[in-house]
């Protein structure tokens, strides 16, 4: 993470949720954008990649998505537990959960980049 420009990465990460969420779910991209971060901000990280894990049939394709990009967001800046880690849910629960500065970053950072992607869903396409 050293002299990492986190808003630049947040913004990257926001493009690419928004990109991939589209192209699975299609129109519903920025609605599910939009209750993912909402959430997220209630309820916290756990509750968030849970709720990506509980999204029926017909958003599972973009949860599983917007679960994957978040989950990279938070190796790529080296948030504890998930260095390595397939279940973010663990992750949360085994590692980042006994750190309070690490899970309000985690926390900080996932809300950014759902802000970006939910104003590029919103955006024309182009």
């Amino acid at each position: 993470m050293s002299g990492q420009n986190l808003d630049q990465l947040c913004a990257q990460y926001g493009w690419k949720i928004a990109d991939e969420v589209h192209r699975a779910i299609g129109k519903n991209a920025e609605n599910h954008i939009t209750k993912s971060l909402g959430v997220l901000q209630e309820d916290g990280v756990y509750a968030f990649f849970l709720y990506q894990a509980s999204r029926g049939q017909r958003e599972k394709p973009g949860a599983d998505k917007l679960r994957d990009q978040a989950r990279e967001l938070l190796k790529q800046t080296g948030i504890n537990g998930f260095e390595d880690t397939s279940d973010p849910l663990a992750a949360v629960r085994d590692h980042l959960a006994g750190n309070l500065d690490q899970l309000l970053l985690a926390k900080r950072l996932l809300e950014q980049a759902l802000i970006y992607a939910r104003y590029h869903a919103k955006a024309p396409e182009g």
